[in-house]
């Protein structure tokens, strides 16, 4: 059935399909949000362009001043939590901007001065040929020290504020961490792998970090084969194994390599250092075309192009979004919500673009590039590789009866 609506000069084109309960279990809302002003539902790629570059300048004039108070201070502070940092830089600038090293330190749950020391150890460790090796001191003195909160709000305020104080390019960033700095590379690598090139976890413990959501972000760890302590010499294999089968199951992802020392204790001795070029050798890939994202325990609105309701996400929700071309394909979903970004380097919005959520197409319509979306996507993360232009909104939802409607719209 197809319904037109006229109101208020608004169109709204709704078309609602009923479902069989037994074949699909989910209510599917795509909702197209444009601008009301007609000539932003109509803006070219050029425009678009023109649109963001003036919106990241205007941005990064906003992080300038608060990013050369922090880098004064060696600090950043968020609410209740100070992050003391230290710089080194390596090699000429390259064209296209600095790489950067954030390098977390061991530790833990210890008295503040035995991570004192692990800061300073980490401050030696590694050498770069070119770029910025950014070394924080843990704002906080326990076992999961960098991948509790607030630690995601303080590494991404990190690269924002690296992006303007040392022309730092957003595609060659790159986690390491040794220890308990292996920890959080171990959480925060997967939770966060729109933000790294790649990602090196050094005689750290994997825990329940989620190891699908690596599929796109080259990952490499080390071990030493006589570090028993927490079983972290079994488990770092383990974690070998398992991304061995899954770069079969996904050919051409989840690239990784394990290095497993069977002499070695918990230090390895510097033999970890050959992590620094191979995560030289990788550029983020910013736009995959195949997204898999389970939600960790700290939650994320928005990882690569993708995206939920906060308010709505839960621990262990999982999402497979694919694009070919300009045809997106739900694979898997269980949020509530779930958010598609666009932009010409992912789609062509100039034409059609389809969604298809459980073998039903729910979406057939141009996407208009959006100016609030450009600005939404720039004040969130400043990245020039992630603005978006589009989004399209899918919404899951039971009907009071047992029956499944499916609506799709445009509204201006």
């Amino acid at each position: 059935m197809i319904i037109l609506l006229n109101l208020a000069n608004k169109n709204i084109l709704m078309t609602k399909t009923y479902f069989d309960l037994k074949t699909c279990t989910l209510l599917i809302l795509a909702t197209l949000f444009t601008i009301s002003a007609l000539a932003q539902t109509k803006l070219s790629r050029k425009k678009t362009d023109e649109i963001a570059a003036t919106e990241l300048k205007a941005q990064m004039e906003l992080q300038k001043p608060k990013a050369e108070a922090e880098w004064a201070a060696h600090q950043i502070q968020y609410k209740n939590f100070t992050m003391k940092f230290t710089t080194q830089i390596f090699g000429d600038k390259p064209a296209g901007g600095r790489s950067l090293y954030i390098s977390l330190h061991g530790g833990g749950g210890a008295p503040a001065k035995l991570n004192d020391q692990q800061w300073e150890n980490q401050k030696k460790l590694y050498k770069l040929k070119e770029g910025i090796y950014f070394v924080p001191r843990a704002p906080m003195d326990a076992w999961n020290m960098w991948h509790d909160y607030p630690m995601d709000e303080l590494l991404t305020e990190v690269i924002k504020s690296e992006i303007v104080m040392d022309d730092v390019n957003p595609d060659k960033v790159y986690l390491m961490g040794y220890s308990a700095g292996g920890d959080g590379v171990f959480q925060l690598a997967p939770r966060l792998p729109d933000y790294w090139a790649a990602a090196s976890m050094m005689a750290g413990h994997p825990g329940d970090a989620q190891i699908l959501n690596l599929k796109n972000l080259p990952f490499m760890a080390f071990v030493g084969g006589k570090d028993a302590a927490y079983h972290r010499n079994e488990l770092v294999a383990q974690w070998g194994k398992r991304l061995d089968s899954l770069q079969t199951v996904y050919p051409g992802s989840f690239t990784h390599e394990t290095h497993v020392y069977p002499d070695m204790p918990h230090w390895m001795n510097r033999k970890d250092t050959i992590a620094v070029p191979w995560l030289a050798s990788y550029t983020r890939n910013a736009l995959p075309k195949d997204v898999i994202w389970i939600q960790d325990d700290i939650l994320r609105d928005q990882f690569y192009w993708l995206g939920t309701d906060i308010t709505t996400a839960k621990k262990g929700l999982k999402v497979r979004v694919a694009i070919n071309g300009n045809d997106i394909t739900v694979i898997e979903n269980e949020n509530e919500a779930l958010y598609i970004y666009l932009n010409d380097n992912l789609v062509n919005l100039d034409k059609k673009v389809t969604v298809t959520v459980n073998g039903k197409q729910v979406f057939n319509k141009k996407v208009p590039r959006s100016a609030t979306v450009i600005k939404e996507s720039i004040s969130a993360r400043m990245d020039k590789s992630l603005i978006f232009t589009g989004k399209i909104i899918l919404r899951s939802k039971v009907g009071e009866h047992g029956d499944i409607f499916g609506y799709t719209g445009a509204v201006k």
